[in-house]
């Protein structure tokens, strides 16, 4: 029986990208993942459109990982965000499901 997997999306500022990246690499080094590196929208703090008005812009990582590995990411998100408390930085997770 094939084990669950679970999505993994973080949504953040591009300034911390190779921070997420590379700790998730370094605790999880069997990883697989997307990024979508241009993500524009609004969150709670602010919009993040990449224009002269709101400069910032976010990108967008998924990843397929086990339960544990999906675990080890949270706490990794969870660590980044203390380190760059200014960011918005966030992480969501929803089981597999194939159609």
């Amino acid at each position: 029986m094939k084990s669950k997997k679970y999505r993994i999306e973080i949504i953040s500022n591009q300034s911390v990208q190779d921070d997420i990246t590379e700790l998730l690499e370094q605790e999880i080094p069997e990883i697989e993942y997307t990024v979508i590196p241009v993500v524009h929208g609004r969150g709670r703090r602010a919009k993040k459109l990449g224009t002269t008005i709101w400069p910032e812009q976010n990108f967008l990582l998924f990843a397929y990982t086990s339960y544990e590995d999906a675990l080890k990411a949270k706490v990794i998100v969870e660590t980044i965000k203390k380190k760059f408390s200014s960011e918005g930085i966030s992480m969501f997770c929803s089981e597999e499901v194939n159609l």
